[in-house]
């Protein structure tokens, strides 16, 4: 049973950074499909970048430039690097997952129907 676990969540100004961690436990690690994905209150949940088991990455148009998703295969970790953090980043943040690789058509790797594992959040926090 995979299990993941959010840490790094925290208060910061705009223009500040945060580095999210996502903890994997029993995921397979020859092939999958994991992305991170926010919730702002009273809004749906979107996603915001996604890493295939290969390194290939996608992003939300909103976070390009600013993010980076990774992926360490040894320590079990996968993470999100953000900068130049802005008000509109504020929300609770979740880290996914999927077995299976992510797939050819890039904007499936956003979308919640994808994944089928999630872990329990952790909140962003950025004031203006």
């Amino acid at each position: 049973q995979v299990q993941l676990v959010e840490s790094g969540g925290g208060s910061v100004q705009a223009g500040g950074t945060l580095r999210l961690s996502c903890a994997a436990s029993g995921y397979t690690y020859s092939s999958y499909c994991m992305a991170w994905f926010r919730q702002a209150p009273g809004k749906e949940r979107e996603g915001v970048a996604a890493i295939d088991r290969n390194g290939s990455t996608t992003y939300a148009d909103s976070v390009k430039g600013r993010f980076t998703i990774s992926m360490d295969n040894a320590k079990n970790t996968l993470s999100l690097q953000m900068n130049s953090l802005e008000p509109d980043d504020t929300a609770m943040y979740y880290c996914a997952y999927d077995f299976g690789r992510c797939g050819l058509n890039r904007d499936t790797w956003l979308s919640t129907r994808r994944y089928n594992t999630w872990g329990q959040g952790t909140q962003v926090t950025v004031s203006s």
